[in-house]
C-alpha cells in the first residue's frame, strides 16, 4: 500500500520491519528493493534484487515484484533470465509460460517467442498460442536483414503451419484468417490470398465494416484484375453512393479497362464480380443515376456531386472533355455551393477543384456566390451581416475562397487595409452567434480574424513594420474569445518566435497540451527558438519534455506489442513496430539529443561540474555516433498552421525537401561540435616520458587521430552548409522556420569555432615534442591565441545594438542581436574548454622548468614564448567577457527604460479594445528580451569566474 501510495520511504520501513522476523521472504526483500529504487537508490536496489534472482523463486508474488522493479530499471531482459529459470522448475505452468512468452516480446526476442509459443501449445492445445508462434514466426521475417531468407525460409513455413491447421478444420477466430491472409500477402501470393477471402474463411471477417470487401480490392489491384475492381467498386458504391475510396477504385479501373480496350466475354458473366463499366459513356450515366438517387434521399449526400467534378478532372487531365457534356464546373461548383455551403467542410471539398476554374473567371465566381448568401444590411447603409449561423459559414466559405483564388493577393495596400478593417467586423460580429459556446469550443466566426492575420502577414512581408504588431495584437484578442483555438496559439507562437521572443511561447505551447506522438510531430516550434533566443531554462525543459516522450516509446511501443497479442490482433504487430523505428531514427529525436547535450554542458561543464564529469555523465564519447544518418525521417507536421494561400504560395513539395536537407546539415555540424568537445578530457595530460613506446599503447595518439578526422568531417560539412546557403532559399512565413546555420556562418562563429578545434591539435603536438625544439609550433599558437581574440571581438561587435528600437512611433525588434550573443557565449565557452586544455598542458612544462631554474640556480633561464602568449590571450579573453557583460547591462537597463506605453500606433485602424492587447503583447516582447539578456549575463559572469582560474 505505501509502494502504491507513494510513501517510499515507510514502505522500505516496513520491509525491513517484516525481514527482521522471516529473513527469507523473498517478495519483501523486493519490495524492499522497488522502494529503493523509487528514492534513488539505484545501486543497492539492484544488488538485493539480484540476490533474489539468484535464487530462482517460483512464487507468483516475488516474480510479479520483480518484473515491475525491472521494468521501472529499464532491463526488461532481466525479466526473460527471471521466468526461464521458473519454467524450469515448474515446466507445466500455463502462466509462467506465458508470461515467459511475453518477456520475450518485450525485448524483441523473436525466434525465442516461437519456442516458447509452440512449448506453450504442447501444454495447454490452446489455438491462440499456436498462432502466436506462426506470428513470432512473420517478426522474424520482418527483422530479417536477408530478404531472400525471410521469402524462402520463415514465411513458408509460417504458411506451412496454418495451412495444416486449415487442413484439420481448426481455424475458429478472425485473427486467425487474418494471420493467414498476411502470410500470403507477405509471400506475393495474391491470387492464395484472393481464394481465402472469397472461401469457406473469409465469411469470418466480421469486425470491421467491409473487412473482406477491402481485402479482396487490395488483391484484385495487385493482380491488376480491373473487370473485377470496377464491378465491386460500382456494386458497394450502390449499396453506398458517399463512399470516395471506392469513387476513385472506380474511375481508375474504368479507365485501365478503356485504355485496354476491354470488351467483356460474349455469352459469359463480364467478371467474378458482376458487371463492368468500360467506357466512359458508361461512368458518366452511372454517376448521373447516382445524383438523380440522392435528390430522392431524406439526407443530403456529398459524394454524387464530387464524383461528378473528379470525373470532369480526369477527362480533361486525358484531353477529351468536350465529347461527353457533364456540365460546366464553375456552374457545378456553384450549384455545389448552394447545396452545402453551410457545413464548414464545403471549402475543403472545392478547394480539390478550383483549378478547374479559368482564372478569369475567379471574380465572377466569387460574386455569383456572394449573390445568393442571405445578408442583411445594417441601418444607416452599413455593411450587410449575416443573421444566422448558416449564411455566416456560407460567407466564410467564399472568404476563404477568395483567398484560396488569390483575389486576395493581387490588392493594392489600401484594399488590403479596408479588408482587414470588414473582415474584424465581421468576426466582432459573429462572437453574437457564439455567447453560449463552452470555453473549450471554437467561436464560429475565428476564420474571420485568422484570415484578417494572414492579410496582415502579407503587408509585413511587403515591409510594413507595424503591421505584425497587428497580427499580434488580433490573435490576442481573438484567444481571450476562444481560449481553446490552437490555430491562433500556433499562429502566436510563429510569429512571436520571428520577433525573438520566446517567453510567451512556452506558456502558449504547455496550453496546447501536446499529447504524445505530437512532441516530434510540432516540438520543433518551440526546440528551435528556445536556446537561440538565449532562454537556457525553457530550452532544457522543452528538450526533457521530448526526450521524456521518445524514451517512454521504447516501453510503451513493448506493452501495445503484448496486448496485440493477448487481443489476436497480429496486423497491428509490424505497424507497431514500425512506429517505434520511425521514432527511433526521428530527426527531431536526434537534434532534441544533440542540442540537449550542448546545452548541459554550456550550462554546467566547468562551472558545476569539471568538463570531464559532465561529459562521463552523458556516457559521451568522440568516436561514437548514435545518429541513424541514413535512415532519419523527417516528422515534422510543416502544414500544422491553416493556410488559404494559391498553390504558387504554399508550402511545396520542394521545400520540404530543402528544409530537411538544411536540418541535416545542421544537426550534422552541431553533432561534431558535440564529439568534439567531448574528445577534449581525452587528451588531457598523462606523464610519460617523452617519445616512449607508451604514448601509442595508451590509445592517446589514436585520440588525437579522432579528433582530427572529425575536425576534417566538421570542415566538409561546414562548406556543404555554405554551399547550401548559396541557393538563398526563402521558404513561405508559414512554412519550416529556416535553421540557425545561416547567422552561425554569418556571425562568425563558424570560423572561431573551426579554428579553436585546430589549436587543440596544435598544443597536443607541443604536449608531445616538448618546449625544446618547438620555436616554430609555438609561434604557430601565438598567431592563432592573437586571431582568435581578433575573431571573438569582431563576433562581439556583431552582437552591438538596440534590441528593441523605436522607429517613427513603431517598434522594431533584432532578434539577429539576440541569436548573435547565444553564439557568443557558447563560442567563448568551447574557447574556455580549450583553453583549460592547454593549461593542463603547459603547467607541468612550467613547474619544470622552474625546477630546472632553482637546480641550475641561475635566474636567466628563458621562459618559452608561449607561456606570454597564453597569458595575453587569457587577458584579453577576460576584458572581452567583462565588455560584454557590461555591453549586456547596458542593454538591460535600455529595456527596462523603455517605455512602451508611450507608443501609439499611428495607424487609425486600432479600436479601444485592441489598444489594450497591443499594450498586453509589447510589454509581452519586452519582457521576453529582457528574460533573455538576463539569462545570457548570468551564464557569462560564470565563465568569466572560470577564466579568471586560467593563470598559470
Amino acid at each position: 500500500d505505501y509502494l502504491d501510495n507513494g510513501n517510499n520511504k515507510m514502505a522500505i520501513q516496513q520491509a525491513d520491519k517484516l525481514l527482521k522476523k522471516h529473513k527469507d521472504l523473498h517478495c519483501a526483500k523486493v519490495l524492499k528493493a522497488i522502494g529503493l529504487q523509487r528514492t534513488g537508490r539505484q545501486d543497492e536496489a539492484y544488488a538485493l534484487a539480484q540476490e533474489v534472482a539468484a535464487l530462482e523463486p517460483t512464487d507468483d508474488n516475488s516474480l510479479q515484484a520483480l518484473t515491475i522493479l525491472y521494468r521501472e530499471m529499464h532491463r526488461p531482459e532481466l525479466v526473460t533470465k527471471l521466468y526461464e529459470a521458473a519454467v524450469k522448475k515448474v515446466p507445466n505452468s500455463e502462466e509462467y509460460h506465458s508470461h515467459l512468452f511475453m518477456a520475450y516480446a518485450r525485448v524483441g526476442e523473436y525466434k525465442k517467442m516461437q519456442q516458447a509459443g509452440m512449448a506453450l501449445y504442447k501444454i495447454v492445445p490452446k489455438n491462440p498460442y499456436y498462432f502466436w508462434s506462426v506470428m513470432s514466426l512473420i517478426m522474424q521475417s520482418i527483422s530479417a536483414q536477408d530478404e531472400n531468407l525471410s521469402k524462402t525460409m520463415f514465411l513458408p513455413l509460417a504458411e506451412r503451419m496454418v495451412e495444416k491447421m486449415v487442413k484439420e478444420d481448426k481455424i475458429e477466430a478472425e485473427a486467425e484468417v487474418e494471420l493467414y491472409y498476411m502470410i500470403l500477402e507477405r509471400l506475393g501470393k495474391y491470387k492464395e490470398a484472393l481464394d481465402v477471402v472469397r472461401g469457406k474463411l473469409g465469411e469470418k471477417l466480421t469486425s470491421e465494416l467491409q473487412s473482406r470487401e477491402n481485402k479482396c480490392m487490395a488483391m484484385y489491384k495487385k493482380l491488376c484484375r480491373w473487370p473485377e475492381c470496377n464491378a465491386l467498386s460500382r456494386r458497394l458504391l450502390l449499396k453506398n453512393s458517399d463512399d470516395w475510396q471506392f469513387y476513385i477504385t472506380y474511375f481508375d479501373s474504368v479507365f485501365q479497362l478503356i485504355d485496354e480496350s476491354w470488351t467483356p466475354p460474349p455469352e459469359e458473366e463480364h467478371s467474378l464480380e458482376g458487371e463492368v463499366h468500360y467506357s466512359v459513356e458508361q461512368a458518366v450515366e452511372f454517376i448521373e443515376e447516382r445524383i438523380a438517387e440522392e435528390s430522392r434521399s431524406s439526407r443530403p449526400l456529398r459524394g454524387p456531386y464530387l464524383a461528378k467534378l473528379e470525373l470532369i478532372r480526369r477527362l480533361r487531365n486525358r484531353g477529351c472533355n468536350d465529347e461527353y457534356k457533364l456540365g460546366d464546373p464553375e456552374e457545378l461548383m456553384f450549384e455545389y455551393f448552394k447545396k452545402f455551403g453551410d457545413k464548414p467542410c464545403c471549402f475543403t471539398d472545392l478547394k480539390v477543384f478550383v483549378d478547374l476554374l479559368p482564372s478569369s473567371q475567379y471574380t465572377k465566381f466569387i460574386s455569383q456566390l456572394l449573390e445568393v448568401i442571405p445578408l442583411s444590411a445594417g441601418a444607416g447603409g452599413e455593411m450587410a451581416l449575416p443573421a444566422d449561423i448558416k449564411a455566416l459559414q456560407q460567407h466564410l466559405c467564399v472568404v476563404q475562397l477568395s483567398r484560396l483564388l488569390g483575389i486576395y493577393h493581387a490588392m493594392e495596400k489600401k484594399q488590403k487595409l479596408t479588408v482587414i478593417r470588414e473582415l474584424m467586423l465581421r468576426y466582432r460580429h459573429g462572437l453574437e452567434f457564439g455567447k453560449s459556446c463552452l470555453k473549450t469550443e471554437l467561436q464560429f466566426s475565428d476564420y474571420y480574424c485568422l484570415l484578417a492575420v494572414h492579410l496582415l502577414l502579407d503587408l509585413w512581408l511587403e515591409g510594413e513594420e507595424t503591421a505584425v504588431w497587428q497580427c499580434l495584437t488580433l490573435l490576442e484578442e481573438g484567444l481571450s474569445h476562444s481560449p481553446s483555438n490552437a490555430q491562433f496559439k500556433l499562429l502566436l507562437i510563429r510569429i512571436y518566435c520571428r520577433l525573438g521572443a520566446f517567453e510567451p511561447v512556452a506558456e502558449l505551447y504547455s496550453s496546447l497540451d501536446a499529447k504524445h506522438i505530437q512532441h516530434d510531430t510540432i516540438g520543433y516550434l518551440l526546440t528551435r527558438y528556445a536556446e537561440s533566443l538565449g532562454h537556457y531554462a525553457a530550452a532544457s525543459q522543452s528538450c526533457n519534455f521530448a526526450l521524456r516522450f521518445f524514451h517512454s516509446n521504447q516501453k510503451d511501443t513493448s506493452e501495445y506489442i503484448i496486448q496485440a497479442y493477448k487481443y489476436g490482433a497480429f496486423e497491428k504487430i509490424p505497424e507497431f513496430i514500425a512506429f517505434r523505428n520511425r521514432l527511433n531514427s526521428s530527426l527531431h529525436f536526434a537534434q532534441v539529443r544533440t542540442e540537449r547535450m550542448l546545452l548541459d554542458l554550456l550550462l554546467e561543464a566547468n562551472i558545476s561540474t569539471s568538463l570531464e564529469e559532465s561529459i562521463k555523465s552523458m556516457s559521451l564519447s568522440p568516436e561514437e555516433d548514435d545518429i541513424p544518418w541514413k535512415d532519419l525521417r523527417d516528422n515534422r507536421d510543416l502544414t500544422i498552421l491553416f493556410n488559404w494561400d494559391p498553390k504558387d504560395r504554399d508550402i511545396s513539395e520542394e521545400h520540404r525537401k530543402l528544409s530537411l536537407e538544411e536540418e541535416t546539415m545542421w544537426l550534422r555540424i552541431r553533432s561534431l561540435t558535440l564529439r568534439l568537445v567531448s574528445g577534449l578530457p581525452t587528451l588531457s595530460h598523462t606523464v610519460q616520458p617523452k617519445n616512449s613506446e607508451k604514448t601509442a599503447e595508451n590509445g592517446v595518439s589514436s585520440r588525437i587521430d579522432t579528433i582530427r578526422s572529425l575536425l576534417q568531417q566538421l570542415e566538409a560539412a561546414v562548406d556543404s552548409g555554405k554551399k547550401f546557403l548559396e541557393q538563398k532559399i526563402q521558404y513561405p512565413v508559414l512554412g519550416p522556420p529556416p535553421t540557425r546555420m545561416a547567422g552561425f556562418f554569418s556571425n562568425g562563429s563558424c570560423q572561431c569555432q573551426t579554428s579553436l578545434f585546430y589549436l587543440v591539435s596544435d598544443i597536443y603536438e607541443l604536449d608531445t615534442n616538448g618546449l625544446e625544439d618547438s620555436a616554430e609550433i609555438q609561434e604557430r599558437i601565438g598567431n592563432s591565441f592573437k586571431s582568435l581574440v581578433e575573431r571573438l571581438t569582431d563576433l562581439f561587435s556583431k552582437c552591438k545594438g538596440d534590441l528593441i528600437e523605436v522607429r517613427d512611433g513603431t517598434l522594431k525588434t533584432h532578434p539577429n542581436l539576440l541569436e548573435n550573443l547565444v553564439f557568443f557565449v557558447e563560442t567563448i565557452s568551447i574557447a574556455l574548454w580549450v583553453s583549460s586544455y592547454c593549461d593542463s598542458v603547459l603547467r607541468p612544462f612550467k613547474s619544470n622548468l622552474q625546477k630546472k631554474k632553482k637546480k641550475k640556480k641561475e635566474s636567466s633561464v628563458a621562459m618559452p614564448p608561449v607561456f606570454t602568449h597564453f597569458l595575453d590571450y587569457v587577458t584579453e579573453l577576460q576584458t572581452l567577457t567583462s565588455n560584454v557583460i557590461d555591453h549586456i547591462k547596458g542593454l538591460e537597463i535600455i529595456l527596462t527604460a523603455l517605455k512602451l506605453e508611450e507608443l501609439s500606433l499611428k495607424d487609425t485602424l486600432l479600436l479601444q479594445e485592441e489598444k489594450k492587447f497591443t499594450k498586453t503583447v509589447q510589454g509581452k516582447v519586452q519582457s521576453s528580451y529582457h528574460h533573455s539578456v538576463q539569462e545570457i549575463g548570468e551564464l557569462l559572469k560564470k565563465r568569466l569566474e572560470t577564466i579568471k582560474k586560467l593563470k598559470i
